[in-house]
């Protein structure tokens, strides 16, 4: 085959890949009915298993976390640890990108990525998971079309309320309640730091089931991060050091998986249908009807100071937030 022919048919296939995107990036779903806080929809989150089930965003579900009842100390702890520009960029952060790259050249893999939240929530509310250079686009093109339509509260309302945390565990209302027994609002500055380091790897590297350790300690460097941009006073700082993470909702948790399979084993070695099991990786899958939370009611508050709801792409953070 001469170099003709290769220069025609790589021509074609460039063609026929653009006129494909040009395709899928006309049917992209709208984004303006986010603007409505009272709307619901609905999405599909896999297990760790690989099934996939519904999930309501929106107040129809019953661990959704209204922006102001998210502490701000949850709030900040997610910007400084996953996308500390995020009120500085428009949805994407082309520095960030740039220093992914050469990070990423220097150590010759593909460690770091360069999602902003913005990019995260686009992809958690309407795209898959696959890797390919197609959905990183529709991925680019939605955040900026969020950031176009929304507060970057309302994008941060979102993304906290449907970020994985656990085993089919969605949203900072259900880790509040699936790890600590509490309403998020309840949060303290050292539960905030300990959700937020888990959401590189919720599911491995991050995993608390596995590694506590990490996980505690890479709180540890967020509470830092915390004290540094001012969030939190030098003795709120010192408190939340000081206080070691009350788990036992998660070994309660495990406890309960751990006696399930138990059983499982002690009745057959063969699967009996309708005996529950434990699932996930670590036998700590919660099913779907997992218990209600607590009948207490939660306790009321003002609404804390939190980021600015309106603020614009380049409005600095409040308390010092350089």
């Amino acid at each position: 085959m001469n170099l003709k022919k290769l220069l025609v048919i790589g021509i074609g296939i460039v063609v026929l890949f653009a006129a494909y995107l040009g395709v899928s990036l006309l049917f992209l779903p709208s984004v303006d009915s986010l603007k409505d806080r009272k709307m619901n929809m609905t999405i599909r989150v896999r297990d760790w298993k690989g099934n996939f089930h519904p999930f309501t965003v929106g107040p129809k579900n019953r661990y959704w976390t209204p922006s102001s009842s998210i502490p701000p100390e949850m709030k900040w702890a997610v910007i400084l640890a996953e996308d500390d520009r995020f009120y500085k960029h428009e949805g994407v952060d082309v520095k960030a990108i740039k220093d992914a790259i050469k990070y990423d050249l220097e150590k010759k893999s593909f460690a770091r990525g360069a999602s902003t939240i913005t990019q995260q929530t686009a992809k958690n509310l309407f795209l898959s998971r696959e890797k390919s250079i197609n959905r990183k686009i529709k991925e680019v093109i939605l955040a900026y079309r969020m950031e176009d339509a929304l507060t970057k509260g309302r994008i941060l309302e979102l993304y906290l309320n449907v970020v994985e945390l656990g085993p089919m565990v969605y949203g900072i209302g259900h880790g509040a309640r699936y790890y600590f027994g509490k309403p998020a609002s309840a949060l303290t500055p050292r539960e905030c730091a300990f959700l937020a380091a888990m959401l590189p790897g919720p599911r491995v590297a991050y995993n608390p089931y596995l590694n506590m350790g990490k996980v505690v300690r890479r709180s540890g460097m967020i509470l830092k991060l915390l004290r540094r941009k001012g969030i939190l006073s030098s003795g709120e700082y010192q408190a939340a050091l000081g206080q070691t993470p009350d788990i036992s909702g998660l070994q309660r948790k495990v406890d309960e998986s751990i006696r399930k399979e138990e059983a499982f084993n002690n009745v057959s070695s063969a699967v009996v249908e309708g005996l529950p099991t434990a699932g996930g990786p670590d036998g700590a899958q919660t099913p779907e009807g997992e218990e209600a939370p607590p009948s207490t009611p939660e306790p009321a508050e003002s609404p804390p100071q939190s980021p600015p709801e309106e603020s614009s792409p380049d409005a600095v953070p409040p308390q010092g937030e350089k």
